[in-house]
C-alpha cells in the first residue's frame, strides 16, 4: 500500500532525523510527529560515523550551520587506549593504506620485515598521521583517499533538524501515549494521547528509544540478544569542562577493567561515558572508575543507562517501522548509533520515493538488510576484543575465550591464513578499517604474500619510510583542528 499519513513516535535524534527526510523528500505526505518533553531522550551518542555528511547533504544542510548549532567538531577516527595491551594504542581513522593485496600492499611489506625499524603502521594513513597531531584539514577534490565525521551534542542535534523539520512541513504533536489502537490486519490504526487526542496514520515510525512502544511492547516483535558475544549492558555518560584550547580531531576508546571508557570534544565541553558488564563490575566502581578518566570536572551527575545488546527480529513488522534505538542497540565503539538510524531511514525512504506501494518482498528485503548491518557491524566490534592479548581481568579473559559467530570466525580466518580482507554484503566498514585493527592489534598473516619478493627488500623498506616521511611532511602544513574549527565557524 501507499502512504499518505505518516505518523513518527518520539523525538530525539531518531525522530527527527526520520521526520526531516520524509518532510524533504517526500512532498504532498502529511508527516506528524509525536513526543513528549516529560519523556527524556538518550542523548549520549556524541560521536559519528562519515556517512552523516551524506545524510546532510542530501537534505541541504550547511557544514557550518550544523557545527555551529551543536557545538560539534570534527572526527578523522578513534584512538584506541590499552586494548591490545596496557600501554599500546593505535587509531582506527577513515583513511585507506594503499593497495590491499599484491606486492605493493603496505601491510604486506610490514609482515614481510617483522623486526626492521619502520615507522608505525598508522603513519602510512593521512588522516591518522592528522589524529595524532591534533591537526585538520577536509579533503579537496585532488587530495588523498580519506573521509571524516563528527562529534556533537545529541540534544543540539534534535533541536537543530526539528527547527529544519517544522519548516519544511513536519506538525510536531505534545503529548503522551496512553494507548494504541490496532487494525483488523493486526498493525496499528492510531495512538490516543494523554489529553485524550487520537492520531491517525497509515504507516507509523518508531522511534520512541529503548521502550521500543509499537514494535516491541504492541506488536511483540521478539528481541535477537547478542549479549553472548557483546556482554557489557551498562553505560556511565557524564560531561566534562573542557581543558584547555587543544581539540582532538578523534574520540578515544579506553579499555578499562569490565569495559571501555569513551571521551568525546566538543567546543564547549567533553563527553565522557563508560561501557561496561554488570557481570564483572559493579555499578560504582564502574562509575569511580569512569570518574578517574576525567582530565575536566565533572558538570553533573553521571547517568546510567542499561540496555541489551542485538535487535527486534523484524525492523518493519505490518505498518510500523522501526528506527534508532526502538530496533535495538550495539554498544557505542565504532559510533555507529546514528549510522543505523540514518540506514534505516535511507533504505525506507528508497521504497517511499517510488511512489508505488511497498510490496511483501520489499519489506522483507528492508528487514533482511538491516538484519545483515547490525550483524557485520557486531563482528567488527567483537573483532576489538576477540584479539586482544589481555587476560588481566576476568572481563578480558572471557571475552578472549568467547566463541565467535561463523561470519566472523571466517573472516579472521581467511585474513590470518592468506592475507584476505573478506568482505560480505552489507558491511558497514571496508577492507582499510577491518585492516587498521588488525595492525593496531598486530595480527598479521601467518605467511606473507610470495609476490612480496617482487619488490627488493631494501627497496621495500625505503618505500614504505619514504612514504612516512612524506606524510609526516605534509600534516605539518595543516592547521591544527581547532584553528581550522574557527575558521570555519568564522571565530
Amino acid at each position: 500500500m501507499t502512504y499518505e499519513r505518516i505518523v513518527v513516535l518520539g523525538g530525539g535524534t531518531a525522530g527527527w532525523m526520520a521526520a526531516t527526510a520524509l518532510a524533504t523528500g517526500l512532498k504532498g505526505t502529511t508527516v506528524e510527529l509525536v513526543e513528549s518533553e516529560d519523556i527524556g531522550t538518550v542523548g549520549v551518542g556524541e560521536a559519528t560515523f562519515p556517512s552523516i555528511r551524506n545524510y546532510h547533504q542530501i537534505l541541504g544542510i550547511p557544514e557550518a550551520d550544523f557545527l555551529r548549532a551543536t557545538n560539534g567538531t570534527y572526527k578523522l577516527g578513534i584512538r584506541f587506549r590499552d586494548w591490545r595491551v596496557k600501554g599500546e594504542d593505535y587509531y582506527h581513522t577513515f583513511g585507506d593504506f594503499g593497495m590491499l593485496n599484491g606486492p605493493e600492499s603496505l601491510w604486506g611489506q610490514y609482515r614481510r620485515h617483522p623486526r626492521a625499524n619502520l615507522p608505525a603502521f598508522g603513519e602510512q594513513c593521512l588522516p591518522t598521521v592528522m589524529a595524532m597531531n591534533d591537526r585538520f584539514c577536509a579533503p579537496g577534490k585532488d587530495a588523498a583517499n580519506f573521509n571524516y565525521a563528527y562529534h556533537f551534542d545529541a540534544n543540539l542535534y534534535a533541536r537543530f533538524l526539528r527547527d529544519i523539520a517544522l519548516k519544511r512541513g513536519v506538525r510536531r504533536t505534545e503529548g503522551k501515549v496512553v494507548d494504541v489502537a490496532r487494525r483488523p490486519d493486526g498493525g496499528i490504526a492510531s495512538l490516543k494521547l494523554d489529553d485524550d487526542r487520537v492520531v491517525k496514520g497509515d504507516l507509523f515510525i518508531d522511534c520512541s528509544g529503548f521502550s521500543s512502544l509499537l514494535l516491541g511492547r504492541t506488536l511483540g516483535e521478539p528481541f535477537v540478544d547478542f549479549s553472548h558475544w557483546l556482554p557489557v549492558d551498562r553505560a556511565w555518560a557524564v560531561p566534562s569542562a573542557r581543558v584547555g584550547d587543544n581539540l582532538t580531531p578523534y574520540t578515544r576508546a579506553t579499555a578499562l577493567d569490565a569495559g571501555w571508557a569513551w571521551r568525546i570534544p566538543l567546543q564547549d565541553r567533553t563527553g565522557n561515558g563508560h561501557v561496561f558488564s554488570s557481570r564483572f563490575i559493579d555499578e560504582e566502581k564502574a562509575r569511580d572508575q569512569l570518574l578517574r578518566q576525567l582530565d575536566g570536572e565533572a558538570l553533573a551527575e553521571p547517568r546510567l543507562l542499561r540496555f541489551t545488546t542485538g535487535h527486534r527480529a523484524k525492523f518493519w513488522s505490518h505498518n510500523v517501522v522501526g528506527i534508532g534505538l526502538a530496533t535495538g542497540f550495539l554498544e557505542p565503539l565504532e559510533s555507529t548509533s546514528i549510522y543505523l538510524v540514518q540506514v534505516g531511514v535511507g533504505r525506507l525512504m528508497t521504497l517511499l520515493q517510488r511512489g508505488s506501494p511497498v510490496a511483501p518482498d520489499q519489506v522483507d528485503a528492508y528487514n533482511t538488510g538491516l538484519t545483515r548491518q547490525f550483524e557485520r557491524i557486531r563482528d567488527f566490534i567483537l573483532m576489538h576484543y576477540c584479539l586482544t592479548a589481555r587476560r588481566d581481568t576476568p572481563f578480558w579473559q572471557a571475552m578472549a575465550a568467547t566463541e565467535l559467530p561463523e561470519t566472523l570466525a571466517y573472516k579472521l580466518h581467511a585474513w590470518r591464513e592468506t592475507g584476505v580482507l573478506h568482505q560480505y554484503d552489507e558491511e558497514g566498514f571496508d577492507g582499510h578499517s577491518w585492516l587498521a585493527i588488525h595492525a593496531g592489534m598486530q595480527n598479521w598473516p601467518a605467511r606473507s604474500d610470495p609476490t612480496l619478493k617482487l619488490i627488493p627488500e631494501e627497496q621495500s623498506l625505503e618505500w614504505v619510510r619514504e612514504r612516512a616521511t612524506q606524510l609526516a611532511a605534509a600534516v605539518a602544513t595543516v592547521p591544527t583542528h581547532h584553528e581550522y574549527l574557527a575558521k570555519v565557524l568564522g571565530r
